[in-house]
């Protein structure tokens, strides 16, 4: 009686001859929205104000810990200017390499002209992973509120001497020093110095 077992070479074509259905991968609702919030300039509060959002519910959704019903959806992207849609749609491919401009790159200004905090991070890593060219003038300061649970900055000073106060402690940093400090408490970095001071700041979140 002849065998009717496939050779073990054709089973395995066989196999590798089967398609294998793609994972489909759901939208990552809370980076469009906070794409969206950074594009236009808007803070937490902003959006939450415009939204009818609640800050803590709208953070939540940003770090996608949560996902917004259909109605609070609808009331961001309407607050954002956009369709509902857009939220959905699905990413571009990423480029092998991006370049971002000067005149890409977010500026922030404290509202005395004391610093100027560029942006260098991108908006994606918002939240966990951020860092910053901070400029200082003399007298000028950063005053930051307490960050979340486990938060710490890292400091390089580039030009000048800068002090850094947090935890309760103050410490001068000089030119090639770096601080490391906690930031889920409030902090300050203050330029003591005649001159101008520029320092790379790093935050990484808890």
């Amino acid at each position: 009686m002849a065998s009717t077992r496939k050779p073990r070479a054709a089973l395995a074509a066989t196999h590798s001859d089967t398609p294998v259905a793609a994972t489909a991968v759901p939208p990552r609702v809370g980076e469009q929205i906070q794409r969206l919030r950074a594009e236009r300039k808007m803070t937490l509060d902003d959006l939450s104000r415009a939204a009818g959002v609640s800050k803590s519910m709208l953070s939540e959704i940003e770090r996608d810990k949560a996902n917004p019903t259909i109605a609070v959806a609808w009331r961001l992207t309407n607050a954002l200017g956009v369709k509902l849609d857009s939220l959905f749609a699905a990413p571009k491919a990423p480029e092998a390499i991006a370049v971002a401009g000067p005149h890409d790159i977010p500026t922030l200004h404290g509202q005395d002209g004391g610093y100027q905090l560029r942006v260098w991070g991108p908006i994606d890593l918002a939240g966990s992973f951020e860092w910053y060219e901070l400029t200082l003038k003399p007298g000028g300061a950063l005053v930051s509120n307490a960050h979340e649970p486990g938060t710490r900055e890292h400091l390089t000073v580039l030009q000048g001497s800068l002090e850094v106060e947090a935890g309760g402690a103050t410490q001068r940093v000089r030119a090639a020093d770096t601080a490391r400090y906690i930031a889920d408490q409030p902090h300050a970095i203050r330029n003591v110095g005649k001159g101008e001071a520029r320092a790379l700041l790093v935050v990484i979140h808890g």
